[in-house]
């Protein structure tokens, strides 16, 4: 048996010509990755006239990188037919093992937290978005038209706790409501959904305030929410505001104006159609991504996440007339944060991000400037917390009210 180390120029190594082993140009990539960042550090194996035995993925992906020359193991004991054998045995063999997943799950939190890209490892996003232990959502079986049909229990500057969540019924372009909300807190993300001066009506006759703002006006609107949420962020705080295309312009305008950087624009991509005027039916809708740029923002995904979210709308949309998903919702929550992180959403309408941030073991401080949407995001939370209102509180006129008592006096 001869064996030994060397290295050999690339170009003098002979793929075997009926190697049964492919390699997709993603794979190649993934290759070429990994050799950057580790080096050629496993080597290939050959027989005495330079034929692959073990190796033709690194060996092409080395090529691709430009490298000349690559690690060898000589291995000139085997026959014909066992180079054949094992060309195949290497290949197979490996695919037998398996993965302890306690043991792998931890190995890759810890890595993720060493600000490792996790990408170089091979795993699909969808392997690591299990591995991870990155919390599927599913839709609240919450009736919003039941629920607007209640009577509102809410008053103007109540705070309400909700378990670790807590909202006001105040305004986003008051500090003074914001401060009140956040109590002395810094926002760890903002997601949030602003009014879209467009005069947004559902087929049920149900509006939005503030959404028929004239152009200067919706502008101000803007800049004074926007400013008031960079105020309460953590500087980095990474930040996504839906809102319509025919006022794109204003939003991003108000949106760096006010302190944010733009990083880009999300479309969340509708499986059905909203019927309007236009010529063209609007079956999408854009996101706003950018950051406090005080500080550098973090990110908690892969490097393969999209620009184009495709999530199927809400089945009771009509209830609100920019109803958002759960799922949808919790995409970008489980991007730009991390558990027992705090989201803001100062546009709280019918309160999905908070059922979003509860699913998502996150904490949701949230503002609704409209009391009857106010109650419906009390109802909500409740109904999802299987009628238990035990740690619901409003905070009114220097006392502790139980949502339970407010409820009955409206009942």
């Amino acid at each position: 048996m001869t064996e030994h180390l060397e290295k050999v120029p690339i170009d003098r190594l002979v793929p075997y010509a009926r190697n049964a082993r492919t390699h997709s140009k993603e794979q190649i990539l993934q290759l070429r990755a990994s050799i950057r960042e580790f080096g050629f550090i496993n080597p290939c194996l050959i027989d005495k006239v330079y034929n692959i035995l073990a190796g033709h993925g690194r060996v092409q992906a080395a090529k691709e990188e430009g490298l000349t020359e690559v690690p060898c193991v000589f291995v000139e004991h085997l026959t014909e037919a066992q180079k054949r054998a094992y060309i195949l045995a290497d290949n197979r063999l490996a695919l037998n093992a398996g993965w302890d997943e306690e043991m792998l799950s931890i190995e890759l939190s810890e890595l993720e937290g060493a600000d490792f890209d996790l990408d170089l490892l091979g795993f699909t996003d969808a392997e690591l978005h299990k591995l991870l232990g990155e919390i599927e959502t599913e839709e609240d079986d919450f009736d919003l038209s039941v629920a607007l049909e209640e009577a509102s229990f809410v008053e103007p500057g109540d705070v309400w706790t909700l378990g670790r969540h807590r909202l006001i019924c105040g305004d986003a372009t008051k500090l003074q409501d914001v401060e009140a909300l956040m109590d002395k807190k810094k926002a760890n993300l903002i997601l949030t959904d602003p009014p879209y001066a467009v005069s947004y009506e559902s087929a049920s006759g149900l509006s939005i305030k503030n959404d028929n703002l004239k152009a200067e006006e919706f502008y101000d609107f803007l800049l004074s929410s926007f400013k008031n949420m960079i105020e309460v962020s953590e500087a980095g705080a990474s930040a996504y505001v839906f809102h319509a295309d025919t006022e794109g312009l204003t939003f991003r305008k108000a949106f760096e104006d006010a302190g944010f950087h733009l990083s880009g624009v999300c479309i969340w991509a509708k499986d059905s159609l909203v019927l309007g005027r236009s010529p063209y039916q609007w079956s999408h809708e854009p996101i706003l991504f950018g950051w406090n740029k005080r500080g550098k923002h973090e990110w908690y995904a892969g490097r393969a996440e999209k620009t184009v979210w495709q999530f199927n709308k809400p089945k009771k949309n009509e209830n609100h007339p920019t109803s958002k998903p759960i799922d949808l919702l919790s995409y970008p929550i489980q991007n730009s944060s991390r558990a027992n992180s705090i989201v803001l959403d100062l546009f709280g309408g019918s309160g999905s991000t908070l059922i979003a941030c509860e699913q998502t073991d996150r904490i949701c401080y949230m503002a609704e400037i409209d009391e009857k949407y106010a109650s419906v995001i009390l109802r909500r939370y409740v109904e999802f917390k299987s009628g238990d209102s035990s740690d619901v509180f409003a905070l009114r006129d220097g006392k502790k009210i139980p949502y339970k008592k407010l409820v009955k006096t409206v009942g």
